[in-house]
């Protein structure tokens, strides 16, 4: 089992996981995250949110600075605050989103670009301050699904044939290049980490952060709210825990699991 005296890194989803689903708080992680201030434990975000969105809650959580996996993966910020799109750094949001208008002949969907700030909060539940934020993309597009279950496995053809590929989120579908995704930019981090190596232990709750959960030395799948179960490809099950609660209260049975909070 890890130990908090071990070289630790913690990756965490946020919404549904650190965050709850409905109220975006996290009161019954507060304990933890001071904890692992005190141990200097890093706390790295990976989450289908922005940059924008991502930087002035690593603020409030106190871990302004440290490195962050955005746009499910599609963005990482390094440890010097450089911002790289994933997989090679080419495709943009702009370009993504010209590739999606031509499909929008044969399909039927919306993305973040076609609404307004009020649309999104009501839809999310944010504050229109942080829908902003949420629409500042950098690589990637959230879509609302409006056609069949039959065209939308065409546009899924259809995106593989563009370059881009399709996750499910916690409320939506996301749109990223091909080859990007949130297991892919963690290995990609790990491996431009600087210093010793760590000991991981990853948190998420949706399909979305499988590949994450994959690529961690332990992972706690928190219980979420998605239809679609999360499921591992990894067969080593005493290093994986599923909890019992959501959100952040779930978050808080994951970390006492697999840690000891110092008495």
């Amino acid at each position: 089992m890890p130990d908090l005296h071990q070289p630790l890194m913690i990756i965490t989803d946020l919404d549904g996981s650190l965050l709850d689903h409905h109220t975006y708080r996290w009161d019954a992680a507060t304990e933890w995250l001071t904890t692992l201030k005190q141990y200097a434990v890093p706390l790295v975000i990976c989450s289908s949110k922005t940059a924008a969105e991502i930087i002035p809650l690593q603020k409030r959580l106190g871990i302004s600075g440290s490195p962050f996996i955005a746009e499910n993966g599609a963005v990482v910020q390094t440890h010097d605050q450089q911002r790289i799109r994933l997989p090679d750094n080419t495709l943009t949001y702009d370009a993504i989103c010209q590739r999606l208008a031509a499909l929008k002949t044969a399909y039927r969907f919306t993305g973040f670009h076609d609404f307004s700030d009020p649309e999104v909060a009501a839809m999310t539940g944010l504050s229109e301050a942080d829908a902003e934020l949420s629409r500042q993309r950098d690589a990637s597009e959230v879509i609302v699904w409006r056609d069949s279950d039959e065209a939308f496995d065409q546009f899924h053809d259809a995106l593989r044939a563009e370059g881009l590929a399709l996750t499910q989120g916690g409320r939506f579908w996301h749109v990223m290049p091909a080859g990007s995704g949130k297991g892919e930019a963690l290995r990609w981090l790990l491996a431009h980490s600087p210093g010793e190596a760590r000991v991981t232990i990853g948190l998420g709750d949706g399909p979305n952060d499988a590949p994450m959960l994959d690529a961690v030395d332990y992972a706690v799948v928190i219980k979420g709210y998605s239809k679609t179960p999360v499921t591992l490809s990894r067969s080593d099950q005493q290093q994986i825990y599923h909890t019992a609660h959501h959100g952040p209260e779930g978050w808080r049975e994951g970390l006492d699991y697999f840690l000891t909070q110092p008495q």
